[in-house]
């Protein structure tokens, strides 16, 4: 997709630069290299912005076709091998072409848009993004998140997931898409990062949200205000951006299953190459599961610049599924009126 630039930075850093100063930059050891996570160019050295700090400024895109987790019948296997993933590339770069298309009208519905509409981006040679566990799935929950995820499993097979536009989702709400850590999805899977002194910003392509990032050491905001992408603090370690985020409000937090009371993520950036950031993050939720869990999201330069994403809350999607929900109340009351049964 064709894509114009944000200026981001117009209207993030007006009323910040006064508030705001950059922390100091502490080296650290490099990260070991590995095979999944970008390589990085041995004589290439990270490019620092005036003021100093490593230069993560730009368009830069997540999208990828690895699953989170790792399928069950791939059993041990971490990573693929190239034949593996140049066939994993061309099935999805094929699964929703004309001639591959269901005959079946509902399979055909459900597979949704034509192949030109998808931008799922490439396997990373992995078999999930979770590296740790080592079993490239999420961990146990414990008996709390079981019980919380039965109740999540009963509320959305209740009556009133159409009673309201509060019953829907965030993102059919155009309020919220990727979220924090920011998963990739079919498409729009771009963002924008943009620095300052003492602060940076991401710019989330899909329902345009901008996170901003201090830098300068400040506390957390209290528990009791809750953000639909958090509480962000920063700084740097080396030439890695750490990113802690706190704070979540309760229906924010649909990518993976969580309390906002205890759920913590830390995000790693760090440029590795001129085009490749190795993006990682580590999701702490002890209320649902019974141990951290940490994945790895290479982030590449996006294509093109960003044009705008005009969702807002109030759009006819949101009057028409409603609309759509009463028109099968009425149906369901007036077949049971015909049988005699009053409905509930």
């Amino acid at each position: 997709m064709a894509r114009r630039t944000v200026q981001v930075a117009a209207f993030v850093f007006a009323g910040v630069f006064a508030l705001i100063v950059a922390a100091p930059s502490a080296q650290a050891p490099a990260a070991p290299e590995r095979r999944t996570t970008p390589k990085s160019t041995a004589k290439w050295a990270a490019p620092r912005t005036p003021w100093g700090d490593p230069d993560l400024q730009g368009t830069w895109n997540n999208g990828t076709i690895t699953p989170l987790e790792r399928p069950r019948g791939a059993g041990e296997k971490e990573l693929l091998t190239k034949d593996e993933e140049q066939e994993v590339n061309e099935q999805s770069d094929t699964r929703a072409a004309v001639e591959n298309r269901p005959r079946n009208a509902a399979q055909d519905v459900e597979l949704a848009y034509d192949q030109v509409w998808w931008d799922r981006g490439k396997s990373i040679g992995r078999t999930s993004l979770i590296v740790d566990p080592k079993d490239g799935r999420l961990p146990p929950l414990t008996p709390q998140g079981e019980k919380l995820m039965a109740e999540r499993a009963a509320a959305r097979a209740g009556r009133g997931a159409f009673d309201s536009w509060t019953d829907r989702p965030l993102q059919e709400r155009c309020i919220l898409y990727h979220g924090v850590p920011p998963l990739p999805t079919g498409y729009n899977n771009n963002y924008e990062i943009t620095q300052a002194p003492g602060v940076v910003a991401i710019f989330h392509e899909e329902i345009h949200e901008v996170r901003i990032i201090p830098l300068d050491g400040r506390p957390h905001a209290g528990s009791s205000i809750q953000q639909w992408m958090g509480d962000s603090r920063g700084r740097w370690e080396g030439d890695t951006l750490v990113v802690e985020t706190t704070n979540f409000r309760p229906d924010a937090t649909f990518r993976f299953p969580a309390d906002p009371a205890t759920l913590r993520v830390i995000e790693r950036f760090r440029r590795v190459a001129p085009d490749a950031i190795d993006y990682q993050f580590t999701v702490e939720n002890p209320t649902f599961y019974s141990s951290p869990w940490t994945a790895t999201l290479p982030m590449r330069p996006g294509e093109g610049l960003i044009y705008e994403y005009a969702c807002h809350e109030g759009n006819y999607a949101i009057v028409h599924v409603l609309q759509g929900h009463r028109a099968e109340e009425k149906r369901a009351e007036e077949a049971a009126q015909k049988q005699g049964v009053t409905p509930r």
